[in-house]
C-alpha cells in the first residue's frame, strides 16, 4: 500500500508580509508611546507642580531599569533598550516639569555630551560647564535641574557643597547597566533636588575630610568604599566623597583612624541605586 503524498512544508512569509507586520508594530508603539503621554498629561494635573525640585524619582527609575534588565530577550541590544527607556523617562519627565542637565565638561567634552545624550535626548536642554562646582552650583540655583559630574576624579571637591540641608544631592550613578563596551561608558553622578520619599538609598554617598591622609590609609579603605580625594588645605589631608555600598558609614570612619587619618567632618550628599554588571555573555547582574 503506497503512502499518500507527504503536505510540502508552508511557505516562509514573504518580504512584504514581513514588513506589514513590522509596520503594524510600530503603529502599536506609537499609539502606546500617545497613550503614555495622555497618562502623563494627567498626572499634572492630578500633581499640579506640587513636588519639590525636580520630578524625577530616582527609585522608581532603578525600579523599571530593574524591570526592563530582567524580561529582556532577543537580539536587540540591551544599550540600546536602555537608551530608549531612559529618552523615554526624561522627555516625559521634561513635559511634567522642563529641565535642564548641566555637565562638567572639564572630564571631556565628547564623552559627557554622550553620556548626557544616550541617557537624556535630545529634547532637554544640555549646557556644558568648565567645572563640576560651576554645574553643581547652576543646579543649586535652579528648581529642579541635574548636574552631571566624574564619579571617579575631581580637581575640587565640589560634593561640599551638597552638604548643607537643602541642597541638592547626588540622586543617582550613570550608567546604571555598567559594561566594558557601553556606549556611555563615562561614570556619573545625577545630582538635582528631589523629594525625599524618591530617593534610593541602597549607595549612600559622604563627604569626608580628614587629615593625615595618605596612600597607605586609601589602601586599607579599598575593601570597604569607592572613595574620590582631592587635597584639602585646611585640615593638611584630604576632602573625600565616599561612597557605601552596604558597609556602614562608621566602620569605614572607624577604619579611616585605625589606619591612622583623623576624620574632621563627615555629611551625607547623597544616595543612589546598586548597578547592575553585565558579563561578556549578555546577561545581567546586580
Amino acid at each position: 500500500m503506497s503512502k499518500a503524498p507527504s503536505k510540502p512544508p508552508p511557505a516562509p512569509p514573504s518580504l512584504q508580509e514581513l514588513r506589514k507586520e513590522i509596520d503594524a508594530i510600530d503603529e502599536q508603539v506609537h499609539r502606546l508611546l500617545m497613550a503614555r503621554g495622555d497618562i502623563i498629561d494627567r498626572l499634572i494635573q492630578v500633581k499640579q507642580t506640587q513636588e519639590v525640585g525636580s520630578a524625577f524619582r530616582p527609585a522608581r527609575e532603578a525600579s523599571m531599569m530593574r524591570s526592563l534588565v530582567e524580561r529582556h530577550r532577543g537580539i536587540l541590544p540591551l544599550d540600546t533598550i536602555e537608551s530608549i527607556w531612559r529618552v523615554i523617562i526624561s522627555t516625559f519627565t521634561y513635559v511634567q516639569a522642563p529641565f535642564s542637565v548641566h555637565a562638567d565638561v572639564s572630564v571631556g567634552e565628547p564623552a559627557m555630551r554622550d553620556s548626557a545624550r544616550f541617557h537624556f535626548g535630545f529634547v532637554v536642554p544640555y549646557v556644558g560647564h568648565f567645572s563640576a562646582q560651576a554645574a553643581v552650583e547652576a543646579v543649586a540655583k535652579s528648581k529642579g535641574d541635574l548636574a552631571l559630574v566624574s564619579a571617579i576624579s575631581s580637581r575640587t571637591p565640589w560634593w561640599n557643597l551638597l552638604e548643607a540641608e537643602g541642597a541638592p544631592k547626588i540622586i543617582a550613578r550613570l550608567p546604571f547597566l555598567e559594561r566594558a563596551d557601553h556606549p556611555a561608558a563615562l561614570p556619573v553622578f545625577v545630582i538635582s533636588r528631589v523629594a525625599d520619599d524618591a530617593m534610593v538609598t541602597e549607595v549612600q554617598m559622604w563627604s569626608v575630610r580628614v587629615s593625615g591622609w595618605n596612600a597607605d590609609i586609601a589602601r586599607a579603605l579599598a575593601p570597604l568604599a569607592e572613595i574620590v580625594a582631592v587635597p584639602d588645605t585646611a585640615f593638611d589631608g584630604a576632602a573625600l566623597l565616599v561612597s557605601d555600598a552596604g558597609s556602614g558609614f562608621e566602620k569605614i570612619k572607624t577604619a579611616l583612624i585605625q589606619a591612622g587619618a583623623s576624620v574632621r567632618s563627615s555629611a551625607l550628599v547623597g544616595s543612589h541605586a546598586t548597578r547592575y554588571t553585565v558579563p561578556p555573555n549578555g546577561s545581567a547582574k546586580p
